[in-house]
C-alpha cells in the first residue's frame, strides 16, 4: 500500500531538488542541467522512501538499484554535456521566449521533471511500507535480473554511442553497430525496462497493482513524448542514411535486423 506520508515526503524531495536545480540553472544559463539531475533525483526518491517507510530487504534492493541507475545516467548525461553548452531543445525554448524562460522553466522543464520522478517511483515508494515478510522471492529476483540487466544495456548502449560521436569518421553517419543494429533506441528501452524490473520488485514487497502507472509513464515518455519521436523528428535531415537505417532496425524493443518490428 502507499503510506500517504512517505508520498509527501518523496514529492516534497522530487520537488526540492530540481527547485534548487532550477535555481542553478538561471545564472548558468543552462536548463540542460535538469537533465542531468533527473537520474540523481528518482535515486534520492528510492532513499527517502527506504528512510520514511522502514521497509525490509526488498525495499533496500530497490533503493540500491534506484541508486545504480541514477548515479550512472547523472554521470553520463553531466560528463556528455560538459562543455557543450545548453541542449539544443532549450536553447530553442529560450530563443522563442528569452524574458519569460526562466520563470517559465521553473515549472515547464524542471517542474514536470519533478512530477515525473514521483509518478516514476510510485512502486518503490509503496513497496517502501513493505508489510510482507522480508526474505527476497522469485519475482523479486526476476524484477531485480530484469533490472539489471536493463542497466547493463544502457551503460553499453550510451557507452558505444559515445565512442561513435568521439570519432571524426563518423560525422554525418548513422549509428547501426553495436546494440544499436539491434535497434534504434536501446538505451531508451533500458530505461523502460528497468523501471519494469523494479515494478517487479515491488510488487512482491507488496505495492499495489495501480503503481505500473510508473514504469508506464515511463515507457510512454520514451516512446510517445520526448524520447523517441523527439529525436526522430528532424534527424533524418541531420543524417540522411536514417531513413535507411528505420526501414532495417527495430524502432524500440531489440530485435534482430532481418525481423523488423
Amino acid at each position: 500500500m502507499l503510506d500517504l506520508a512517505t508520498s509527501l515526503a518523496c514529492a516534497a524531495v522530487a520537488f526540492g531538488v530540481m527547485g534548487a536545480t532550477w535555481a542553478l540553472s538561471i545564472p548558468l544559463r543552462d536548463a540542460s542541467i535538469a537533465d542531468v539531475a533527473w537520474g540523481p533525483t528518482l535515486a534520492v526518491i528510492a532513499l527517502v522512501a527506504l528512510l520514511a517507510g522502514g521497509g525490509g530487504g526488498r525495499s533496500v534492493l530497490l533503493a540500491v538499484l534506484a541508486v545504480l541507475w541514477g548515479a550512472r545516467l547523472g554521470w553520463h548525461i553531466g560528463r556528455r554535456n560538459l562543455g557543450h553548452g545548453e541542449d539544443r531543445r532549450y536553447a530553442a525554448l529560450r530563443e522563442r521566449d528569452s524574458a519569460r524562460f526562466a520563470v517559465r522553466s521553473l515549472w515547464s522543464i524542471f517542474g514536470i521533471q519533478a512530477t515525473l520522478a514521483w509518478v516514476i517511483t510510485l512502486p518503490v515508494q509503496s513497496a517502501a511500507a513493505d508489510p510482507t515478510p522480508a526474505g527476497i522471492g522469485a519475482v523479486a529476483i526476476v524484477g531485480a535480473a530484469v533490472a539489471l540487466a536493463a542497466l547493463a544495456l544502457e551503460a553499453v548502449a550510451d557507452h558505444q554511442l559515445a565512442r561513435f560521436k568521439a570519432d571524426p569518421a563518423s560525422a554525418g553517419q548513422v549509428m547501426d553497430r553495436g546494440v544499436w543494429s539491434w535497434s534504434r533506441h536501446p538505451n531508451y528501452f533500458g530505461d523502460a525496462a528497468f523501471w519494469w524490473g523494479m515494478w517487479l520488485v515491488a510488487l512482491e514487497a507488496g505495492s499495489t497493482w495501480w503503481t505500473v502507472v510508473g514504469p508506464l509513464a515511463i515507457t510512454v515518455i520514451l516512446t510517445r513524448v520526448t524520447g523517441k519521436r523527439l529525436l526522430e523528428s528532424d534527424i533524418g535531415e541531420r543524417r540522411p542514411g536514417y531513413a535507411e537505417y528505420v526501414a532495417t532496425t527495430s524502432s524500440f524493443v531489440p530485435w534482430p535486423p532481418a525481423r523488423v518490428r
